[in-house]
């Protein structure tokens, strides 16, 4: 069974160009039944039947959450299971269009229903306070600058953070090409605050971090490696806590508050959907939800009749 995922996964990569973190999630997702079909005594893809499927599902439904305390009442949410049922779907798809299997068993999989999620943004005052220079300064200190004022003037994804390399900047001409969700490579301009702290940092800061072994990354850590989604992550929320911001910011938000604010200050859609990298416009319409919902707020907070 493990063969045939690795066959999925291979072609998730080389034929579909699927990104790295959506490649480890259907991987992580896709042995987790193989692990659980083992237990049943289920040793080939041929045997498994959407009975079994659905008995997988139920099991993840009900059971614990392997982070939270035994006594906890907590189960999957509905976006995992929603990611689970995605996973087996576009590997059976796989499976019956390389008839390596005689029948697609999970075509029947109904998705559950997945709420939007308004995306939450930092205020200009909340986004003042984080890009605060700190002092004194120092080669991480000046990394984390760089990484917060080119996460908000680019909207960047954190994965687009962490792999951003050296020949990607052209902070003369005031812009970087990114590389994206699938390998699509887009062009981004950068403002000249995040051009500012950039250069400060590689002319700064960088090279006291740069070893032998180091690569073309831009942003590198203590060590001179690059970091790790959850280092890089945890270096944000640090900044955060020290810049005395007390709303549990994740670096996504900042990529939230990009787009925020670039609608509120009167932006097309379809130029922040580029920046923004979406393939589809539905995906950056979320962000007139919001937009909508802070208008009406300015309208009840200063319309004499409001």
């Amino acid at each position: 069974m493990q063969t045939l995922v690795e066959d999925f996964l291979q072609y998730l990569r080389h034929e579909r160009g699927q990104a790295e973190h959506t490649q480890k999630t259907y991987a992580g997702l896709l042995n987790k039944f193989v692990t659980w079909a083992g237990k049943q005594n289920l040793t080939d893809w041929k045997q498994v039947e959407l009975k079994h499927l659905m008995a997988f599902l139920q099991h993840e439904r009900a059971r614990p959450l392997e982070t939270e305390p035994r006594e906890s009442t907590r189960r999957l949410s509905s976006e995992s299971v929603y990611l689970e049922i995605a996973a087996l779907r576009a590997f059976y798809r796989f499976a019956e269009n390389e008839r390596l299997l005689p029948a697609n068993v999970a075509e029947h999989l109904s998705l559950p229903r997945r709420w939007k999620r308004l995306p939450k943004a930092l205020t200009d005052a909340e986004m003042e306070k984080l890009l605060a220079p700190e002092t004194p300064e120092t080669p991480q200190s000046l990394c984390d600058q760089a990484v917060l004022e080119l996460a908000y003037a680019s909207g960047l994804r954190l994965s687009e953070l962490r792999n951003l390399r050296l020949e990607q900047l052209h902070l003369e001409a005031g812009f970087i090409n990114v590389i994206g969700k699938g390998n699509k490579e887009r062009v981004v301009p950068v403002g000249s605050k995040a051009v500012g702290a950039l250069n400060r940092f590689i002319e700064a800061g960088r090279p006291k971090l740069v070893t032998p072994r180091s690569p073309a990354n831009v942003f590198l850590t203590k060590r001179g490696t690059p970091f790790a989604q959850v280092t890089l992550w945890l270096r944000i929320k640090r900044r955060v806590r020290r810049a005395g911001v007390s709303r549990n910011v994740t670096p996504h938000m900042l990529r939230h508050s990009f787009a925020t604010h670039l609608l509120e200050h009167g932006a097309d859609l379809r130029v922040i959907q580029e920046l923004l990298g979406h393939a589809n416009i539905s995906t950056t319409e979320v962000y007139t939800h919001v937009t909508g919902n802070r208008l009406r707020d300015i309208h009840r907070k200063f319309h004499p009749r409001a």
